[in-house]
């Protein structure tokens, strides 16, 4: 089996914290490679993520990597939170840009991530592996895909070491961004970032904030089963199946499953694969 990784959310009530133990427990039997902890928009989990980042390191025994963005943030903030990730022991970061909150007018002293990523190289050095996101559907955001290539090619000219790409169902786009970055002289791992499916109408949600593409066929296939939940997380958990078998056969370097703090879902992937 390739190396796997997952995502948590850092949880904000005790009924979310005992969810996310429970997750944590049942997904730790499968050996991941660290498991990554997502950074609220300017800073609204700033207490959050470094609670649930020690819990997974003390109390699950995972290499737990923080999501670190560079929004709303002064240089003096970032670097001391890079101390108290050191002080917990950890040896990843994911380094974002973020988006900037409703209402906030002004960015942080970092604007992009290749600043982020360039400022944890100059205080720290090698002591963090930085982990970049990169987009194979091309950022919502980006002019075009060439500028978003250039982007992607920025962060990792300045020091990360692998990227993780948002969500996709359609395993040609992950190849052809390879294929694309590759030509392009990046040569750091590119590691597939996988939805599973467990509520079509929150994957939707999501996927229309963050540009990933549900194909048509994929959507008439879901409303076909109307509000059949159970039928629906099947066909989900088959069309995702599929998706990680042909990134596998295709040569990816890794998994990285984003849970949404949710077991079963993750689970019944990883059993479908072995």
């Amino acid at each position: 089996m390739i190396p796997i990784s997952f995502e948590f959310y850092p949880p904000k009530t005790d009924e979310q914290r005992a969810q996310l133990d429970r997750t944590a427990r049942k997904l730790a039997t499968h050996a991941p490679e660290y498991a990554s902890c997502t950074f609220g928009a300017g800073g609204s989990t700033l207490s959050h993520t470094p609670e649930t980042v020690r819990r997974l390191r003390q109390h699950h025994g995972m290499e737990a990597a923080p999501h670190l963005s560079c929004v709303g943030g002064s240089r003096e903030e970032i670097r001391e939170l890079l101390k108290l990730y050191r002080a917990i022991g950890c040896t990843r970061i994911v380094a974002l840009r973020g988006d900037l909150p409703s209402g906030m007018g002004q960015p942080g002293d970092l604007r992009h991530a290749s600043d982020l990523v360039a400022f944890i190289r100059s205080e720290f050095g090698d002591r963090f592996r930085i982990e970049v996101g990169c987009y194979p559907e091309i950022h919502p955001q980006a002019e075009d895909a060439r500028k978003d290539l250039q982007h992607f090619k920025a962060k990792v000219d300045a020091g990360a070491d692998a990227a993780i790409t948002q969500y996709f169902y359609n395993a040609d786009a992950y190849f052809h961004f390879v294929d694309s970055a590759r030509r392009a002289g990046v040569e750091v791992p590119i590691v597939p970032g996988i939805m599973p499916i467990s509520n079509f109408t929150q994957l939707r949600r999501f996927s229309e904030a963050c540009g990933a593409e549900i194909p048509r066929w994929m959507q008439r296939s879901m409303a076909a089963h109307g509000d059949d939940a159970a039928a629906i997380r099947a066909l989900g958990a088959d069309i995702v199946t599929r998706l990680c078998e042909r990134l596998i056969a295709g040569g990816a370097p890794g998994l990285h499953f984003y849970t949404l703090n949710l077991a079963k879902p993750t689970q019944t992937i990883l059993a479908r694969l072995g």
